[in-house]
């Protein structure tokens, strides 16, 4: 009921996500500043992406982390999972009741994963918009949802869409949420078109508020 896909980039970590589920960027999304991405899909357990992170930040090493956590996981067959650390291979993993066509791709700096997938190349062919695309972090990772749309998605239409991504601060610098809508991604997408001009300056309010630019909103001085 899903198709992700985690990458990093300068630093950065980000995921972008879309399910025929409401508010799929809710369950799915695991993102740590400095230490990497995880994803908790399929028949979604997200206590898992928090403790694939922990281990990420123990080690750094994904497959390890993986390992590790599914050594105390319980229904393990119904998860699909994927761990992507500052450095080194992502990892994936996906249990003997992942629903559907299924199947996951690690590239050089991204892993894209699904289920329920109208055609087993869509990881594939995420993970290549993905390493080939020019840009933000944020404008890649949409590039590959809307690549693994256009190469079928989901065996059915999707309704929720999200992408999210880190950086040097202790919250996620862009965290835009589709939760349902008949075109999630075309909408995702004209979110990202008016947040990425602003994302540096609301940073910079958070860090440095007298210097931050006004958007003229109420309150603003």
């Amino acid at each position: 009921m899903t198709f992700s896909i985690a990458a990093r980039h300068a630093g950065r970590f980000g995921m972008a996500v879309s399910s025929s589920s409401p508010a799929v960027a809710a369950r799915c999304v695991h993102l740590r500043p400095g230490v990497g991405a995880a994803a908790s899909q399929n028949v979604t357990d997200p206590r898992l992406g928090g403790r694939i992170l922990d281990r990420l930040a123990a080690h750094g090493d994904a497959e390890r982390a993986l390992k590790e956590v599914g050594e105390t996981a319980t229904d393990l067959e119904y998860r699909q999972l994927t761990a992507l650390g500052a450095a080194g291979p992502a990892a994936w993993f996906s249990g003997e009741r992942t629903l559907g066509t299924h199947g996951a791709v690690v590239g050089p700096h991204s892993v894209a994963a699904g289920n329920l997938l109208a055609g087993s190349d869509v990881p594939s062919v995420m993970v290549d918009a993905f390493e080939s695309a020019a840009g933000e972090l944020e404008e890649r990772l949409l590039a590959a949802l809307q690549a693994g749309l256009r190469a079928g998605g989901e065996a059915g239409p999707v309704h929720s869409a999200g992408l999210a991504v880190v950086a040097d601060v202790e919250w996620r610098v862009t965290d835009l949420r589709v939760d349902w809508d008949d075109a999630p991604i075309d909408r995702l997408a004209e979110a990202l078109e008016v947040w990425l001009p602003q994302r540096d300056d609301y940073v910079r309010r958070g860090l440095q508020p007298a210097t931050a630019p006004s958007y003229g909103v109420p309150g603003d001085v």
